[in-house]
C-alpha cells in the first residue's frame, strides 16, 4: 500500500515547465554578418529539431525579415499598446521559424508605464510553449538597447572578424557588460576567415585581453565560418545560405555552431524563463 501512495504521489507531481534558452547575438562593430548568422543558426537549429523564435531586437535597423524575404505587416510595438497579441505579431519562415518584427518598437521599452509591461510580459511568456530557442538578433555597439538584450540573455555571443576595429569594439562590449552589468561568460564566433588559424588569433587576442584587464570573465571559442561568395550571393536574393548551398564550408561551420548552442551548459543565469528575462531588461531601463 505505502509503495502504491508513494507511485501516485510521484504521477501527480506536476511536472517543471521546461523555458527557451535565449541567445542574445551581438557584435562591437556593424557589418560582421551577425544577422545572417542568425538566421542560418536558426535553420541549422530547426534541422536538429528545436523549435525557434527570432526576435529582431536591433533598433532602427531591424533586417531579419529581409534575410527570410519576409514583409511583416505589424511590429512588437503593436504588441505594447495591446492592438495584436504575439501570435498575430509573428510571422513564420517556411522552416518554421517565428520571426517577431522589432522596427523601432524596442526604442519605446524605455518608456511603458506598469500596464504596458504586464501586457508585454504576459505575451512573452506565451513563447514558452512555443520555442526551445529564442534568438535575439541584437544590434551592434555598446548602446543601452544592445546591453539590456545581451545582459539579460542566457547566452551572449558575440561576432567578430579578423580587422583591428571589430575585435577592439568587440572587447568594448564585453568590458562594458562585464563592469555595469556583471556578465562573465561570452561566447564567440570569428566570421569571413581565411581559416581557423586567423580565427584562433582573434580568440587569444581577446582572451588574453580578458585576462589582463578583466577579472572573472571567460570568453568561450565556439566557431569560425570561412569567407563564402555563396553567402554574399545568397544576401543578394533574400535567401538562407543553408536553403541554396548544402556542403559548403561556411554552411558546414554554421551547423556545427548550432549543434554547440543547443548542446552547450547555460552559464550566465539559471531562472531561464521568460518572464525573468522581461522582468531584467524592464530592470535595466531604470
Amino acid at each position: 500500500m505505502a509503495e502504491n501512495g508513494a507511485m501516485e504521489r510521484r504521477k501527480s507531481k506536476p511536472l517543471q515547465k521546461k523555458y527557451p534558452k535565449v541567445i542574445a547575438v551581438t557584435s562591437g562593430k556593424g557589418g560582421v554578418g551577425k544577422t545572417n548568422i542568425v538566421g542560418n543558426l536558426a535553420v541549422a537549429m530547426t534541422r536538429l529539431g528545436k523549435r525557434v523564435v527570432i526576435i529582431d531586437a536591433d533598433v532602427g535597423l531591424a533586417n531579419i525579415d529581409i534575410v527570410f524575404n519576409l514583409r511583416p505587416e505589424y511590429n512588437i510595438r503593436h504588441v505594447v499598446s495591446g492592438e495584436k497579441s504575439l501570435d498575430e505579431v509573428m510571422v513564420k519562415t517556411r522552416h518554421g521559424i517565428g520571426i517577431l518584427p522589432g522596427g523601432s518598437g524596442f526604442a519605446d521599452l524605455t518608456q511603458l508605464n506598469e500596464g504596458e509591461k504586464l501586457t508585454l510580459l504576459s505575451e512573452f511568456e506565451t513563447l514558452a510553449d512555443q520555442a526551445d530557442v529564442i534568438f535575439l538578433d541584437t544590434g551592434a555597439g555598446i548602446s543601452s538597447n544592445v546591453l539590456y538584450f545581451n545582459a539579460a540573455s542566457d547566452e551572449c555571443l558575440v561576432v567578430a572578424t579578423t580587422e583591428p576595429t571589430s575585435i577592439t569594439d568587440a572587447y568594448a562590449l564585453m568590458k562594458v557588460m562585464s563592469q555595469e552589468y556583471g556578465t562573465r561568460y561570452f561566447k564567440l564566433v570569428v566570421n569571413m576567415v581565411e581559416n581557423e588559424a586567423e580565427a584562433k588569433r582573434v580568440y587569444g587576442s581577446l582572451s588574453n585581453a580578458l585576462d589582463k584587464f578583466l577579472k572573472n570573465v571567460v570568453l568561450e571559442y565556439t566557431g569560425c565560418i570561412p569567407f563564402d561568395r555563396g553567402l554574399q550571393k545568397a544576401v543578394r536574393n533574400r535567401s538562407i545560405l543553408l536553403d541554396i548551398s548544402s556542403g559548403t564550408p561556411a554552411g558546414d561551420s554554421m551547423v556545427s555552431i548550432a549543434d554547440s548552442l543547443a548542446k552547450g551548459e547555460v552559464r550566465n543565469h539559471s531562472q531561464g524563463n521568460l518572464t525573468f528575462f522581461m522582468n531584467r531588461v524592464f530592470d535595466a531601463f531604470q
